[in-house]
């Protein structure tokens, strides 16, 4: 049988394939690569050496087709990541005589955001909380006479229930009832949760 004189032997040094006719391997430089016809009658050691460098090409070209296989699947059983929402929160905030905001962000409308705050220090202490829409909250900054789109009685503790009937941006803030100078300055605990109402997003 004569041998195929266009099929491409062996580097005898890294077992790359080596063009019909070259005389060095073109990927580590090695002299006599071994052509395909004369493969059965190499010495052992180096149709050994070809052998072990094909089986490490095939497990190379396994192993990352079933990595990128796994990160396929796993991102469709994962789904997108879940990023928590701005307006999603909880922790305890110092609240000087004034307003502190504890959080800002984009509520769609229909959608809302539930939770709740208690004065721990002085305990029981009086706060309230006020949510601002965009242009009031720049308004309460400028020039102190902001007005909340809703806010809560002066208590130690209480819920927070806000509904967005139109899509803004909303900040939610914490007020010390005390005038500056003349009162304590009282820890809150705020935890809030931004709820998805899937049925009305949009309306607004």
């Amino acid at each position: 049988m004569v041998a195929d004189a266009a099929a491409w032997g062996s580097c005898r040094f890294c077992g790359t394939a080596v063009a019909p006719g070259a005389s060095a391997c073109g990927i580590c430089g090695a002299d006599r690569p071994v052509p395909a016809g004369a493969l059965p009658g190499a010495p052992v050691a180096v149709r050994r050496r070809i052998a072990l460098a094909g089986w490490l090409r095939a497990l190379i070209v396994v192993g990352v087709a079933v990595g990128l296989a796994w990160t396929l699947v796993d991102a469709v059983i994962t789904g997108p990541p879940n990023v928590a929402d701005p307006l999603t929160t909880s922790g305890t905030y110092r609240v000087a005589p004034g307003v502190v905001a504890f959080a800002a962000g984009e509520v769609t409308g229909g959608d809302y955001v539930v939770g709740n705050f208690t004065s721990l220090v002085p305990h029981g202490a009086e706060v309230s909380v006020s949510v601002y829409n965009a242009s009031q909250w720049s308004n309460l900054l400028e020039n102190g006479s902001g007005t909340p789109v809703w806010s809560t009685p002066s208590e130690g503790s209480g819920r927070i229930v806000f509904t967005s009937l139109y899509t803004d941006n909303y900040s939610f803030v914490l007020s010390n009832p005390y005038a500056p100078g003349t009162g304590p300055t009282i820890s809150v605990y705020v935890q809030t949760q931004y709820e998805s109402n899937v049925g009305n997003d949009g309306f607004g």
